[in-house]
């Protein structure tokens, strides 16, 4: 009786075993196309009013900074964040389709040198903002755009809900990055919650 036991025990752990290597080798043969799969579902179940939006901003043009400003949906900067190894593109809008591509700057903020408060947004998938759990104060952002260089230095991350939109205020008394992303960082669907970094420009 006991070495059936212990037969029976033994095949149990053998066939977990089995079914973890299986889980593996599936994992590392179609880890890609499974990313994109959530990533897909991520987007269909995110409503349109989902992510933070600001209203747009009245910019006084007697002190405006910039000779130019891109065009919606045009890439216009990278960012890089040494520490969780990101270099995204970073694109003028809000959009899904925007969003698909890289990271969003909301319409409703200001750009990099203008001095005010700067939103931008990127999915939480393996490739974008993932590893955002990982960032620390005093780590460094980069912003590289088609007119400047900009470094920024993380001083505060929150965990926010989609409505609490004063947690990403709009004005122009400091400049301020603030990028967030859905929270949890590995969520199928749709998410009410968001992980937002906050970093200051550094003089």
């Amino acid at each position: 009786m006991l070495k059936m036991m212990r037969a029976t025990i033994i095949d149990i752990i053998v066939a977990l075993l089995m079914v973890i290597i299986i889980i593996g080798g599936i994992y590392l043969s179609l880890g890609q196309k499974i990313e994109e799969t959530v990533l897909l579902i991520n987007q269909v179940a995110i409503k349109k009013d989902s992510v933070f939006k600001q209203e747009p901003i009245e910019i006084d043009t007697s002190s405006k900074k910039l000779q130019t400003y891109p065009e919606y949906g045009t890439q216009y900067a990278t960012i890089q964040i040494p520490k969780i190894n990101v270099n995204l593109p970073v694109y003028f809008g809000d959009t899904l389709e925007i969003l698909k591509k890289g990271v969003g700057h909301s319409s409703g903020s200001y750009f990099p040198g203008e001095g005010g408060s700067i939103i931008y947004m990127g999915h939480n998938s393996q490739n974008v903002f993932r590893r955002f759990s990982e960032l620390q104060k005093g780590n460094e952002i980069k912003v590289t755009t088609t007119y400047g260089e900009y470094n920024y230095k993380i001083y505060d991350m929150q965990l926010v809900k989609e409505t609490e939109t004063e947690k990403l205020p709009i004005q122009q008394e400091k400049e301020i990055l603030m990028v967030y992303t859905c929270y949890p960082f590995n969520n199928i669907g749709y998410a009410t919650q968001r992980y937002v970094v906050y970093a200051e420009l550094e003089e």
